[in-house]
């Protein structure tokens, strides 16, 4: 993220790159394994967005297909939660697994969730500090300007800030997903399988999130060192 400068302080980035890529690895060998597995529950993922869906007050938010693997995501601005050709019409306890998750944003919506209105405000802000921020921070460092530098720093940090909001909204999604299934008898043999998905994805979060907190950390030291020569 930042490779136009290279020094020891890059060391700090290899934990998140080491679980990030331990992530992923662990996202598509959970779901390649439990998309094998067809549920005895005889739903699709669209079917099963939509039962939930209709059961926890979300009964308007529409369901679409959307190309791609593992794009799904629900849309708070259009109310479309968008299942992947792998979720929407498989049968898979993975596919009900990650349509679930998907739905539990959309009830956390509809029930006003806070943190999910924090981060949804957050996002335009911390997207257009992540864009300025390393612009800013290289030529503070550049032209040794300590103030540019900070400034740069400082819209890291809103984006790293926006990382960390992310956990607690991904993580209660997944314990919604998880207790709907299971009041709707989905057995613990398929309960484990959806566990496995989820937990693999959350996974992915932190990695971000960690990733995230060890840049700016690198950008602090940076900053310390120059001011300090």
């Amino acid at each position: 993220m930042f490779g136009y400068y290279y020094d020891p302080t890059m060391l700090l980035l290899v934990p998140g790159l080491l679980l990030a890529l331990a992530a992923q690895l662990l996202v598509s060998s959970a779901f390649s394994k439990w998309k094998r597995v067809e549920s005895r529950a005889g739903m699709t993922g669209a079917q099963a967005a939509r039962l939930i869906l209709d059961q926890n007050g979300a009964g308007d938010v529409r369901v679409e297909r959307v190309p791609g693997s593992l794009t799904d995501h629900y849309d708070p601005e259009d109310g479309v939660l968008r299942l992947s050709d792998e979720v929407y019409g498989s049968r898979s306890v993975a596919a009900l697994g990650v349509a679930a998750h998907e739905a539990g944003h959309a009830i956390q919506d509809a029930q006003d969730y806070a943190p999910l209105r924090i981060r949804s405000t957050m996002a335009p802000i911390a997207n257009i500090g992540s864009q300025a921020a390393f612009p800013l921070f290289l030529l503070g460092l550049l032209f040794s300007w300590q103030p540019l530098m900070r400034v740069g720093i400082w819209c890291f940090a809103l984006a790293v800030l926006f990382y960390v909001v992310t956990l607690p909204v991904e993580f209660n999604a997944s314990r919604r997903a998880v207790a709907v299934l299971q009041a709707g008898a989905l057995p613990e043999d398929e309960l484990k399988g959806v566990r496995a998905v989820l937990s693999a994805a959350a996974l992915t979060y932190v990695a971000a999130a960690l990733q995230a907190l060890l840049q700016l950390a690198r950008l602090l030291l940076i900053s310390g060192q120059r001011r300090r020569d």
